[in-house]
């Protein structure tokens, strides 16, 4: 069972045999584990195991109604966890391994703890990419479930240095395999009504690749529908400093943050992408709010495309500058 009653020495665990076998031996024991996808970092747990996973909430402070998602090895592994379909099968021989995440109902004993779910009916299972990831979950040979490895609400990590300083004494160990390729969290599809695809959270893989796929557009949900996935709150992601976005120049007392044509000039400032490059940005963008959020000043960004994963940079651009509790 977990220890959380007092603070702990966090371990950092560099991505070797014996550093992921820490990891998995961790996971089993009921421990908070944060390693690597192509993503950002995840705070892993055993989805299994109900105490291990309200650590989680506990050690981000996150809303016990906001799911997780599980982390599995492979198809195959994702399939004794929920009913599949042909559009999941279609969507995971596409994208799997890949910043891709698929909702579907739960499969008749699952095995899953009720609080990954947050009490919904549905899973949201993912493979990673990242051959960190996979060597952890080939080791530990079962769903671990893996938000962001942040304090909830906050700028998502894309190094260990990240997580450590978010969560440096709340988990048991940090796997260090250097920065996240992709930068923002995966693509998330609801895939529980019948032969309709929605898509839940913009991500990592650009809608359009998605629907090409399918062969038809993917739905889009409310924001005022209920929560079903991760990362559909309107406050998240965000910096402790105040966020303005659109913006094509810097007021007084802001540092700015810049897209293609429109950059700063001052030592504050900081470029997504000076040539306009939307995967490039989407690399950088936490790494950078985290840079700039330490400055203690407000925040100006530039204007983002909506297309391709711009969708997935402004979704989390909106988030970040959302009024807050």
């Amino acid at each position: 069972m977990p220890q959380n009653t007092a603070p702990k020495a966090t371990e950092m665990l560099s991505a070797t045999p014996q550093g992921l076998a820490r990891a998995a031996d961790l996971l089993r024991a009921g421990e908070l584990v944060s390693f690597p996808t192509e993503t950002v970092y995840g705070l892993g747990a055993d989805a299994r195991q109900g105490a291990a996973v309200a650590a989680i909430y506990a050690a981000k402070g996150r809303p016990s109604f906001n799911p997780l998602i599980a982390h599995v090895a492979s198809i195959e592994a994702a399939k004794r966890h929920v009913i599949w379909s042909d559009q999941a099968e279609l969507l995971a021989r596409a994208f799997w391994p890949g910043p891709l995440t698929l909702v579907l109902p739960l499969a008749p004993d699952h095995g899953i703890s009720d609080l990954v779910t947050a009490g919904l009916d549905t899973l949201a299972v993912r493979v990673p990419a990242h051959p960190c990831a996979q060597k952890l979950l080939a080791a530990f040979d079962g769903p671990v479930a893996a938000p962001s490895a942040n304090p909830s609400g906050r700028i998502s990590p894309t190094t260990a240095a990240h997580v450590r300083a978010g969560l440096d004494g709340r988990i048991a160990a940090i796997l260090d395999d250097g920065a996240c390729d992709v930068g923002v969290e995966s693509t998330i599809i609801g895939l529980a009504t019948n032969g309709l695809a929605v898509l839940l959270r913009p991500g990592g893989l650009a809608a359009e690749e998605i629907e090409a796929v399918l062969g038809q557009p993917l739905a889009s949900r409310d924001i005022k529908d209920p929560l079903t996935a991760p990362g559909q709150l309107l406050s998240h992601y965000a910096p402790q400093a105040r966020v303005r976005l659109n913006a094509t120049s810097a007021r007084a007392g802001e540092c700015y943050l810049g897209f293609g044509r429109y950059s700063g000039a001052r030592a504050c400032d900081l470029t997504l992408s000076a040539t306009g490059d939307l995967a490039e940005a989407a690399a950088n963008l936490f790494g950078h709010l985290h840079r700039l959020d330490a400055l203690n000043q407000p925040i100006a960004i530039a204007p983002i495309p909506e297309t391709g994963l711009g969708l997935a940079i402004n979704d989390r651009l909106r988030r970040a500058a959302a009024p807050r509790d």
